[in-house]
């Protein structure tokens, strides 16, 4: 049975899921041939693979924190149906079966702004205005993340939808930090670009005990190995270094370590035998 509740000191940790979505196998794996890990990873008829749209909700002392919004409510069904999204009963049935609701929340996290991330910061409300989800929360996004999604290169345009982060402005529940920065007690972001160039991680701590959301660093158990890395990283060296880094941090201090688009796993905890890297999930 796969976990989806850590407690962690005074803290409580919940996965989450916005649903699932389907993208390319090879994209996925990079350089890494499809021989290889297809074995880990079977694809559908269309090369595809499915993948979790997964999500953190920490629960302290002070405050009630979210960790990635998913890919959202908002999608046209020309998209959604490209991507085969499945969203029952998305992340706001998550937390609502949880006994919380939206207005509880006090902050959101965006590991970066790509649309499978931070679709759910917003809504269309009936007269058409796009608003926070999440009305009391302060939104946290790197600097350096939010100004590339204002004017991203061609090549990465299309994973940027600005309706999904332009109104976060408007309302004024935007939080914007520079590098390392601690967001309430026991929660912090840390820089780990690659993916893109401001892409940051959450390090979640009470007393020794860690559990580190990887983003799209290590977007799945399958991406042990420290050459499978997505073809979609604007950095793909600087990916590698980040994740031979954190792998090193994880097993020195026993971390456990949660993945955004794993579809079976919320944790697990990295070995090292041979020089090679695995995942181990919580069960």
């Amino acid at each position: 049975m796969t976990i989806d509740k850590i407690s962690l000191g005074k803290l409580t940790i919940y996965g989450l899921r916005d649903g699932y979505f389907y993208l390319d196998g090879g994209s996925m794996f990079g350089v890494v041939p499809k021989v290889l890990w297809e074995k880990i990873y079977a694809p559908d008829e269309q090369n595809r693979i499915k993948m979790g749209l997964n999500s953190l909700l920490v629960k302290t002392e002070q405050a009630l924190v979210l960790i990635e919004t998913g890919i959202g409510p908002g999608l046209d069904q020309k998209f959604s149906r490209f991507y085969s999204v499945e969203r029952e009963p998305g992340l706001l049935g998550d937390i609502k079966n949880l006994g919380f609701n939206p207005e509880d929340i006090d902050y959101v996290i965006n590991t970066h702004l790509h649309f499978d991330h931070c679709g759910g910061n917003t809504f269309q409300n009936k007269e058409g205005e796009w608003m926070p989800a999440f009305p009391k929360a302060r939104y946290i996004i790197q600097k350096g993340e939010w100004e590339y999604a204002l004017e991203p290169c061609f090549r990465d345009k299309p994973s940027y939808i600005q309706n999904n982060f332009l109104p976060l402005e408007e309302h004024g529940c935007l939080w914007l930090v520079e590098g390392n920065t601690q967001i309430t007690q026991g929660v912090e972001v840390l820089l780990a670009p690659g993916h893109t160039s401001h892409h940051q991680c959450v390090k979640i701590s009470s007393g020794n005990e860690v559990v580190f959301f990887l983003g799209d660093m290590v977007p799945m158990s399958a991406h042990a190995s420290l050459s499978y890395i997505m073809s979609y990283d604007l950095y793909p060296l600087e990916t590698l270094a980040n994740k031979k880094k954190y792998f090193e941090c994880a097993i020195a201090e026993h971390w456990i370590v949660a993945f955004v688009h794993d579809a079976q796993l919320f944790f697990g905890r990295i070995n090292k035998k041979d020089n090679k890297y695995s995942f181990v999930a919580l069960t």
